[in-house]
């Protein structure tokens, strides 16, 4: 992934980097240099709370919004974005197209080439040492980014909906993840069957607006929000606390004073317990000739 040809010169090649932790989900664009790795785009799921999504942040429509996120910032660095919108019209297909240059050769595209000076932003998928197996949300996220405008190579036989064994493949069952609607269906099934484990469970996505019935739309207006400022955050200024107060550094003969304090204080300590020892032998010697 990271090997480039010689006749490429300079040029990087990029990656989709995708990392998912116990809360969040994590996608960079990276590209290898000989001292080491540059990101020149990164999202976080834990950003997704400033485009309306505050809960379940690491699921598989979580995982997708911020493939999107993460590709719309990436194009807005580049200069990319008007040209390159992605798919809007989100089905679950796999979109691919073809493009034969002036020279006869010809070079599939998952995002249509629609500028000759400025072809589609490439980067390859890696998932580290994530498993690939079907329905992974690293897949999520390579959708995500896909639809929102990086070219990036991959087929239908990881997504969800694909039937191994039929060799067919439902992108409507896709769609159904990437809007959540698969949690829609517990949460109104869970609600009608147990309605304390659904509050239990579920009581803080009503409360965030994350109802059965406007999961769609919830998520639409998400997608919809990050393409309209797909911009990080302005980080918040640096303020340090007033009232922290530095201990001074001391001097050599300071701490060879503190030094000699404290043996002074642990000999008190010695002679104070052996005088106690003492004392106390005298009172057994006297009591045993008392005894006598």
């Amino acid at each position: 992934m990271v090997i480039q040809d010689k006749n490429k010169y300079t040029s990087p090649r990029y990656r989709l980097v995708v990392r998912l932790t116990n809360r969040y989900v994590i996608a960079q664009i990276v590209h290898s240099e000989i001292d080491g790795d540059r990101v020149l785009a990164a999202a976080y799921s834990s950003e997704l709370p400033r485009y309306g999504l505050t809960v379940g942040l690491k699921n598989y429509a979580a995982a997708y919004a911020t493939g999107l996120l993460v590709a719309r910032r990436t194009l807005a660095k580049l200069g990319l974005g008007d040209a390159y919108k992605g798919n809007t019209n989100v089905t679950g297909e796999v979109i691919k197209t073809k493009h034969t240059n002036d020279a006869g050769r010809t070079r599939e595209y998952w995002v249509k080439e629609v500028a000759e000076d400025r072809k589609p932003f490439r980067a390859v998928l890696d998932v580290g040492i994530r498993a690939t197996t079907t329905g992974s949300r690293v897949f999520g996220v390579l959708k995500g980014a896909s639809d929102g405008g990086l070219d990036i190579p991959h087929n239908e036989k990881r997504f969800p909906g694909y039937n191994r064994d039929a060799k067919e493949y439902k992108p409507q069952v896709h769609r159904e993840r990437i809007f959540a609607l698969h949690i829609a269906n517990y949460m109104e099934e869970l609600r009608s069957e147990d309605p304390e484990s659904y509050a239990k469970k579920f009581g803080g996505w009503e409360a965030a607006g994350a109802d059965p019935d406007n999961m769609e739309d919830l998520f639409k207006a998400v997608h919809a929000a990050i393409r309209k400022d797909p911009a990080a955050a302005p980080k918040s200024a640096y303020k340090a606390d007033a009232s922290f107060k530095k201990t001074p550094k001391l001097t050599l003969e300071q701490r060879k004073e503190r030094v000699r304090a404290k043996k002074a204080a642990r000999l008190q300590q010695l002679v104070a317990a052996r005088s106690a020892a003492a004392a106390a032998g005298g009172d057994e010697e006297e009591d045993e000739e008392d005894d006598e």
